[in-house]
């Protein structure tokens, strides 16, 4: 059976569902082994499969971040002389922080050594020298054993892990102008630092509408935040691949986001009156004319997430794993291309 050395480690009760059941979805086609740079450095696999390399390389300390990543090197090192093969998933076009001049020439260390990309949506560029379309799994059966209560009406939910780049604060200004009647803010997640968490509790002292749980919130706790809402607001500065939106679809709650071109498309997918969008800046307007459509909507009892079954993604993902073993031994594909022996998810 094909080892593939996974960039994750072991999961644990607070590792994201989306990695999960991604790794049950390839239990029954692959041995997974799971993160750790002695793994790495000393063990035998057949495929690398990269989620969030940057992450391999950080420590709070300068010391322990130098140390990983002198040994990223290495094993970037023993990669390229024994031309492992190596499949990332492009779950950001970009690290939302950066990492200093060394993190950075590893990262492009690591961009050349890449075999197979993953693109979790079909609107993402593809990339040489092969790319496959696995699009991100839904999460309707991590979350049908909760209790889903009644919605509230006029509730806006802001959730998730609450980091400069979703625009929490432009969120918060917005709704400090937003006149409609019975119209209330809940925020729940655990901020990114203390800086984001002074900033939502000035906001809820300051405007009795805004509330706020500020912890890493479990999964039958977020079902319920979720199941509450009227409309999820998440108006990220970026906005290429969204696992937040994901989930407030699978608990079939509409999302007001901003204009990209995986959201148009994730919107044509599903079905008319689940994702709305604007374009520019987040305001009061925005977000009260976001609501009155999503009240007047015209759609299905649930959005149409049938692209998005995780026994699909797992074959997807094990097929690009064998592209990348066949490339390594110059079956390969052409630079750019996609594996169209793959099942992939419908472009557009």
């Amino acid at each position: 059976m094909l080892t593939v050395l996974q960039q994750v480690d072991r999961p644990t009760p607070t590792t994201n569902p989306y990695l999960v059941q991604l790794f049950r979805a390839l239990e029954p086609m692959v041995h997974l082994r799971y993160w750790s740079l002695r793994n790495a450095l000393l063990t035998r696999y057949d495929v690398v499969h990269l989620h969030w390399p940057e992450y391999m390389m950080r420590h709070p300390s300068a010391l322990g971040r130098l140390l990983r990543q002198c040994a990223v090197a290495l094993l970037l090192l023993r990669w390229q002389v024994l031309r492992t093969p190596v499949v990332r998933t492009m779950h950001n076009l970009e690290p939302h922080e950066g990492g200093g001049r060394f993190e950075t020439l590893l990262l492009r260390w690591m961009d050349r050594l890449t075999t197979r990309w993953i693109r979790i949506n079909a609107t993402t560029e593809l990339r040489a020298p092969g790319t496959d379309t696995a699009l991100h799994g839904h999460y309707r059966h991590w979350y049908a054993g909760f209790a889903k209560p009644v919605q509230v009406p006029g509730r806006l939910l802001h959730f998730g892990l609450i980091r400069p780049y979703k625009g929490v604060e432009v969120l918060i200004k917005a709704m400090a102008e937003v006149r409609e009647p019975g119209c209330t803010l809940r925020i729940a997640g655990n901020p990114a630092d203390a800086q984001m968490r002074t900033l939502v509790e000035q906001a809820c002292a300051a405007d009795p509408r805004i509330s706020a749980l500020l912890q890493y919130v479990q999964d039958p706790t977020l079902a319920a935040e979720i199941s509450e809402a009227e409309l999820i607001v998440l108006p990220y500065r970026e906005m290429h691949n969204s696992g937040t939106l994901l989930l407030s679809l699978s608990l079939s709650r509409p999302v007001l986001v901003p204009r990209t071109p995986n959201n148009v498309a994730l919107a044509d997918e599903v079905g008319p009156g689940w994702v709305f969008m604007y374009e520019g800046q987040l305001t009061a307007q925005v977000v009260e004319e976001g609501l009155r459509r999503a009240r007047a909507a015209h759609r299905q009892a649930d959005p149409d997430l049938s692209l998005r079954d995780w026994d699909r993604v797992g074959e997807q993902h094990y097929r690009s794993y064998m592209a990348a073993i066949d490339q390594r031994r110059g079956r390969g594909r052409g630079q750019g291309q996609e594996d169209r022996a793959a099942p992939v998810g419908r472009d557009r």
